[in-house]
């Protein structure tokens, strides 16, 4: 099981939580980024530097993870097609996507998309707070604490 990181977007908090858990699991991380990042350094870190461009990043991760890797996004298409491919993916706040809410998440992108082209303002996520950043902590240690005692397979 590896650990797949759309780095472009996530937060410094986030990817710093990543790193400690990346070291105490000793579980290969790979950040995915269409810019250099400045990561701690482990043989559990590794970074992957994308061409700029739309969705590049997100179609190397789809490309390279595997059916039970954890995807880290909060771009609900990656996502979407990360679980189409057997893998899990968290957000980070620390929200499960799975088959059951998937679909739902993309109905209400495509419907704010569609309200935006409307020159609807629609407004943005909060910012991440305390909570989010301790509800996606918690979330990846009990996901990784799971795997590492059963090897969960789907």
């Amino acid at each position: 099981m590896k650990i797949w990181v759309d780095a472009d977007a996530c937060p410094v908090v986030i990817k710093d939580i990543l790193y400690r858990a990346a070291k105490r699991t000793q579980t290969l991380t790979t950040l995915v980024a269409n810019q250099s990042l400045n990561t701690p350094p482990s043989p559990f870190i590794k970074t992957l530097r994308v061409a700029a461009g739309f969705d590049v990043a997100d179609n190397e991760i789809v490309r390279l993870c595997e059916a039970d890797d954890l995807v880290i996004t909060s771009d609900i298409p990656l996502a979407a097609e990360a679980i189409d491919k057997g893998a899990f993916a968290l957000s980070p706040r620390g929200e499960f996507f799975s088959k059951e809410n998937i679909r739902e998440r993309l109905n209400m992108r495509d419907f704010l998309d569609t309200m935006r082209s409307s020159g609807i303002q629609t407004g943005g996520p909060a910012a991440l707070n305390h909570s989010d950043r301790q509800a996606f902590a918690n979330q990846l240690d009990k996901f990784l604490a799971q795997h590492a005692r059963t090897g969960e397979k789907r």
